[in-house]
């Protein structure tokens, strides 16, 4: 769900600093939220974390503790994620360049034994600079696209609480699902040796 921001204006370093004092047991969705919808990351701050790729979106770790992790993910024109959950955990995700769809999804008929479920389109929201969003809670599988109609690359923020290394990914036209591990294109402005950028 999106809300209007009214933000300060910081750079990634002070906003996952302030982020990061936020004590474990105040760590909500509630409270995320309200932080996110009032700062806002001067996107010239990001560089270091935006690495592009035509091959796929991109996976740029900024942060991690127990608590939660940062990322940028780096959008270009056309690109979509994979229809996903997270594993339980609470997401937040801003878009201080461009902007991005996000559609939710039900699931039911889920059949663990098979891998096997029915997944069907619900709300349907985009997020920017302004439009900050969370994913529900009650309704965590989603899908993001950054649209060819909207004719410009995107780089989103993504706090994750608590990290996660694998998620489920779900394939609608075949009704199945199943778990894929995740990895970071980036890892702190540096990127990983394994990756090559298209």
């Amino acid at each position: 769900m999106s809300e209007q921001a009214t933000t300060d204006r910081m750079t990634i370093t002070d906003w996952v600093k302030s982020l990061a004092a936020i004590p474990e047991r105040n760590f909500t969705l509630e409270t995320v939220q309200d932080y996110i919808v009032s700062h806002a990351v001067l996107p010239e701050t990001l560089d270091k974390y935006m690495f592009f790729s035509k091959g796929n979106y991109t996976r740029n770790l900024i942060f991690k503790n127990d608590v939660f992790e940062c990322m940028t993910i780096c959008w270009e024109i056309g690109q979509a994620s994979r229809v996903h959950n997270h594993r339980d955990q609470n997401c937040w995700m801003s878009a201080p360049i461009g902007r991005l769809r996000i559609q939710n999804f039900h699931v039911d008929a889920r059949d663990a034994s098979h891998g096997t479920c029915h997944i069907a389109p619900t709300e349907v929201y985009e997020m920017d600079a302004a439009r900050p969003v969370h994913v529900n809670p009650l309704e965590p599988v989603h899908q993001v696209l950054n649209l060819p109609e909207f004719k410009q690359r995107a780089v989103s923020i993504h706090v994750y609480s608590k990290p996660f290394d694998t998620c489920e990914i779900y394939q609608r036209e075949k009704g199945t699902y199943s778990d894929v591990p995740l990895h970071y294109t980036s890892e702190y402005g540096k990127l990983n040796p394994a990756e090559r950028l298209l």
